[in-house]
């Protein structure tokens, strides 16, 4: 490998930058070469992220990318400044999400994961997820990102698993994971329970349905409102408010529930607003977890009217059989035969569905596993407010966590599925007698017999990806040397979206577990939305694959569009008109470091010398490096990669392509060779230090260029960073500079208004302000002349000042351009009145379009607007016109 790379030093760059060729070939060589592997510098600081862990349900989208890239600029960064940096990588199990794409995928075939039993149908979700984390990999690579595979991890592996049933466990034995009977949210097609925050609440068009329901003694009725008709099966109770003068005289009283007979009372409650509605409202303790409460309290019985799929069951009689839907439509057409439907209204309310299934949740009163959040929150929320939390960028989002943890209820954790860390509970089949343990053989021990069963429900995927920052790194191994040397982790990167799902969870079981906050820093960014700003979907279908941004434009230009348009905490949109941009960006990069190194032939490190008097644009282009590569530093430091973005642009684009390169070439093609060797230093030490800072945005690239450039080392991977330098101050040569860009852009913007080519010839005289600006214009009349393409120059504090010339000014100094030299003022004058006439035509058309009374008054104000700013840009050009012909006949 050392002779194929010392080779491609001296290899000839294409005149073109092929994308495709140089990811593959530098990304197998980084590979090959190790360096992305932490541990190599013991004596280093540790710098640590641990990835968000994709889901294994299929392919990465361009909100993975961003998120990755962000982490990889860091981690490149770090590791060229001497950190010993971990990347760790790794993939989340996902429970739910992926046993819903492989029984997806089975009942394709026409299999149910039942007919498949348990085992098999794992076998299925495990070959599932070996293709999809092979696609993974293969994306990561495309996309350059610098992990440390030796370290990967998944939540399902040997490792973690062990961490999981340690955590559950513990948070056992202090009483903090009970089982109980609790209204859960029920995803009848998943078949399983879902965590509050794994339920979307979307505004439904749907119905009130008001029902009234008669008193056993038959002196009256009350009328109560639902939405959910079917429900009033399982009601055991209608709660009024106590302080309700209208129905005090009702409580205790029973009322016959409609279709059932079933005698209900009716109770008083405080939850009940006596100002909703008429007052009254249905209590049904197994299907709503306001009334579950209400039950509670009252002692209620707890009636399940519905199995796990959403199908009314045997306590529904008549309707047993029926889905939920079908038992509304008809349980609400037998109320109305009745008599007992009064009326029915448009109802506009929120409706929970599952994240993953989009079924409609059904609140259902099921026995589930649960941790107790509140001690764990308080923890949390104590260790922010002390000051040694965690600290989030933007700052805004520590209000998001904290509301979040504040307003905490338990954790419901436990999954009625099959793909997941199995609840490390068995019961006695014999007595029923129920233990926590590690495994199995603990579970025997503790019981006392082998008759045992492990618990069918597996763990929340949540649970373990809460534990990640220290499971990954060998917990609850505290000895292991991971563990010991990376955590707590250095900076954690991810969405606002998932603050409540995981960042809060990482943060108070790392308190719990660790004594530590997980990650110093929480870098939040915002979601990649379409052009228009609206979330990707595959419904939209306006989904961006970032592999085919990467086919058409390279992973690099993906990469800088993505990471310099973003703004901490703030949404993306994506623009393909950007990465076409950002695209051009690279090639710029590529053709000024290609006409660079046609220029360095034959230099060699050992030749780089930038000491000693240099030109004004050679000390220039190195203060405007060296105050790049403070900002750059500072800004990568504060997370603030859109500001990084603008600054390299501007340093690469204009001050080093389209200025110092120009200049640049006055020495490399002259015959002062020691000026040319001064030059050649100046540019080979820019262009090197310059791709190193490009090197996080852009690898694949700077690789490629700076293998071409002379320098010690393997890869710019392992290149040191750039560090301010306070000896390449030059604010003299700043100065200087700045007068002379001034004076060329005047020059050149003279010209384009005149119609003067840059081939032609001119005059220019320059009255500098002060005699030390006429030395410094004087000290650098070549560059003057050449870039101004002058016949005659003159600079002097006493210039005559010509009769007939084009003039500027500039900061410090006036410039005229005699017009005998640039243009022929009869034909000149000649064309400007033929101008003039035009204009004349334009502003009589519009005067008359405007005096028309019947257009003004039929015409809309947009368009009679329109009209009047033709004219006032009609007159004002006329103005210039004229002024112009009379400065040219004075």
């Amino acid at each position: 490998m050392t002779e194929n790379h010392e080779q491609s030093q001296s290899a000839e760059m294409p005149t073109t930058y092929d994308p495709k060729a140089a990811e593959q070939k530098w990304y197998r060589y980084w590979m090959e070469g190790g360096f992305f592997k932490a541990g190599k510098k013991p004596e280093a600081e540790p710098f640590t992220i641990v990835i968000p862990p994709p889901n294994v349900t299929g392919m990465l989208h361009i909100g993975h990318a961003l998120d990755c890239t962000l982490q990889d600029i860091l981690i490149r960064t770090k590791r060229m400044q001497g950190y010993d940096a971990l990347w760790l990588p790794g993939s989340d199990h996902a429970g739910i999400a992926t046993q819903t794409k492989v029984e997806q995928k089975l009942r394709e075939e026409g299999v149910t994961r039942y007919d498949l039993g348990r085992e098999k149908f794992l076998e299925k979700v495990w070959e599932w997820k070996d293709k999809y984390a092979a696609s993974i990999h293969e994306q990561w690579a495309k996309m350059g990102f610098s992990l440390d595979y030796s370290r990967e991890r998944f939540t399902l592996d040997e490792g973690l698993s062990l961490a999981v049933r340690e955590v559950f466990v513990k948070l056992y034995e202090k009483g903090l994971i009970y089982r109980g009977k609790y209204i859960i949210n029920w995803d009848p097609v998943a078949r399983t329970a879902l965590s509050d925050i794994e339920v979307e609440y979307k505004e439904v068009n749907g119905y009130l349905y008001h029902l009234r329901y008669p008193l056993k003694d038959g002196s009256g009725f009350i009328t109560v409102a639902t939405t959910r008709p079917e429900t009033m099966l399982g009601d055991t109770a209608v709660a009024v408010h106590p302080k309700d003068e209208r129905y005090k005289d009702l409580v205790g009283k029973m009322l016959v529930l409609p279709i059932t007979g079933r005698e209900i009372p009716v109770i008083a409650d405080d939850y009940v607003d006596k100002e909703f509605g008429s007052g009254a409202v249905k209590i049904t303790p197994a299907h709503d977890p306001n009334d579950f409460e209400v039950g509670l309290r009252h002692e209620l019985p707890q009636i399940i009217v519905m199995d796990e799929s959403g199908t009314m069951n045997q306590e529904a009689g008549k309707y047993q059989g029926l889905d939920r839907s079908e038992c509304r439509k008809q349980i609400v057409k037998d109320l109305q035969e009745a008599g007992i439907l009064v009326r029915i209204e448009d109802h506009v309310h929120q409706v929970g569905h599952s994240e993953r299934t989009g079924a409609v949740i059904e609140p259902f009163l099921s026995t589930q596993w649960f941790v107790k959040m509140k001690p764990l929150a308080e923890a949390a929320i104590a260790s922010q407010k002390s000051g040694d939390g965690v600290q989030f960028v933007p700052d805004r989002f520590e209000k998001t966590y904290l509301h979040w943890i504040e307003n905490v209820r338990d954790w419901c954790i436990s999954r009625q599925l099959w793909w997941g860390h199995r609840i490390p509970a068995w019961y006695c089949e014999a007595t029923g007698e129920m233990v926590v343990a590690h495994d199995e053989a603990e579970a025997k021990a503790k019981l006392g017999r082998d008759d045992i069963k492990q618990d069918e429900d597996v763990l929340d995927t949540w649970f373990s990806s809460a534990l990640w920052p220290f499971s990954t790194l060998g917990w609850p191994n505290e000895e292991s040397e991971d563990f010991k040397r990376y955590f707590p982790t250095s900076v954690l990167v991810t969405g606002y979206d998932i603050i409540p799902f995981w960042v809060s969870r990482m943060i108070f079981t790392g308190l719990e577990f660790t004594k530590s906050i997980p990650f110093k820093n929480a870098l939040i960014h915002g979601l990649v939305r379409d052009s228009e700003g609206r979330k990707m979907s595959k419904s939209l279908g306006n989904g961006v694959d970032p592999l085919e941004v990467i086919e058409k434009y390279g992973a690099d230009a993906m990469r800088y569009m993505l990471s310099t348009s973003s703004t901490p905490g703030q949404d993306l949109r994506f623009h393909w008109e950007r990465v076409e941009q950002a695209r051009n960006f690279a090639n710029k990069i590529w053709n000024a470091s290609r006409f660079a190194l046609m220029n360095l032939e034959g230099v060699t490190i050992e030749d780089i010398d930038i000491s000693g008097d240099l030109a004004t644009a050679d000390r220039w282009i190195l203060h405007r490096f060296n105050e790049t590569t403070r900002e750059i530093t500072r800004l990568i430091d504060a997370y603030e990669f859109g500001e990084t973005g603008r600054q390299l642009y501007n340093f690469i684009w204009d001050d080093l392509c389209d200025w110092y390169i120009e200049f640049a070439k006055l020495s490399l093609y002259g015959e002062d060779a020691a000026a040319k060797r001064k030059t050649q230093s100046v540019l080979a030490y820019v262009l090197d230090r310059t791709l190193r800072l490009i090197h996080p945005f852009m690898p694949f690239i700077s690789e490629e260029i700076w293998q071409h450039l002379p320098h010690r080392g393997e890869s710019i991977t392992l290149a040191e960073w750039p560090k301010y330098d306070p000896a390449l101050e030059a604010p003299d040569a700043v100065q200087e500079m700045s007068l002379l860009v001034d004076v060329i852009r005047a020059v050149r913007n003279i010209r384009a208004e005149v119609g003067v080519p840059m081939s032609k010839k001119i005059e220019l005289i320059v009255k500098p302000a002060s005699a030390e600006l006429l030395q410094i214009v004087n000290q650098n009349a070549h560059y003057i002349r050449r870039f101004c393409n002058t016949s005659q120059f003159e600079a002097s504090l006493e210039a005559a000042v010509p009769g007939k010339a084009m003039s500027a000014v500039v900061t410090g100094a006036e410039l005229y351009l005699p017009l005998a030299g640039l243009i022929d003022i009869s034909q000149e004058i000649a064309r400007l009145e033929k101008e003039v006439e035009h204009l004349n035509k334009e502003v009589e058309r519009v005067e008359k379009k405007l005096a028309n009374e019947g257009f003004v008054s039929k015409a809309p104000a947009k368009v009679i607007e329109e009209e009047r700013a033709k004219m006032a840009d009609y007159s004002g050009k006329r103005d210039i016109v004229l002024a112009r012909i009379s400065e040219l006949k004075g």
